[in-house]
């Protein structure tokens, strides 16, 4: 199953400016997370962003939250973006069938996300290389866990090439220096 750019949403999950700096490799992450929404910009594929409890762990990091314009942002509680039913709404309102999923903590909320949605039917696909808990072992056993139950496991670079799907075109030629 390929990530096709009509049937999928972005999901950045939690980046939010005091969780990145306890997080494993966050210029990684957040970089990935950027080329991302700058990809699913470019591919009009609907990207959402969230942050749990803003009041505690601050707002989305600035890197990302300069290019949400046009996204939607929204504050949760539920560990599972798909327990709180603002969320939940908002994105059964898209239609898409594949949740593109990056964030932190792997462990908790992009977890929790991702089996939520695989339980209600939905294809997910879990960026690696924007993904990131504190420790190495809390994220291999969310990539563990939620591979076994059914996840696509992928990179920032397969995500953008499966959204092209071929060269030559202005997308390509727009996103390619991104990958580079």
């Amino acid at each position: 199953m390929l990530i096709e750019p009509d049937k999928s949403c972005l999901i950045v999950i939690d980046m939010q400016e005091r969780l990145v700096p306890a997080m494993q490799a966050p210029a990684r992450t957040i970089k990935n997370a950027a080329t991302l929404m700058k990809a699913a910009t470019c591919l009009s594929v609907p990207t959402v962003l969230t942050e749990q409890y803003p009041k505690g762990l601050g707002h989305t990091v600035p890197e990302l939250l300069k290019l949400a314009d046009g996204m939607k942002v929204m504050e949760k509680l539920h560990f599972s973006c798909m327990k709180d039913i603002n969320f939940s709404t908002y994105f059964k309102s898209l239609g898409r069938k594949q949740a593109v999923i990056a964030g932190m903590e792997a462990h908790i909320c992009v977890l929790q996300t991702g089996m939520t949605l695989m339980e209600q039917g939905y294809e997910i696909f879990v960026v690696t290389d924007a993904t990131s808990s504190r420790t190495p072992e809390s994220e291999k056993a969310c990539l563990d866990r939620l591979s076994a139950a059914g996840a696509g496991i992928v990179t920032t670079e397969m995500v953008v090439f499966e959204w092209l799907g071929q060269a030559a075109t202005p997308q390509f030629k727009e996103l390619l220096p991104l990958m580079k």
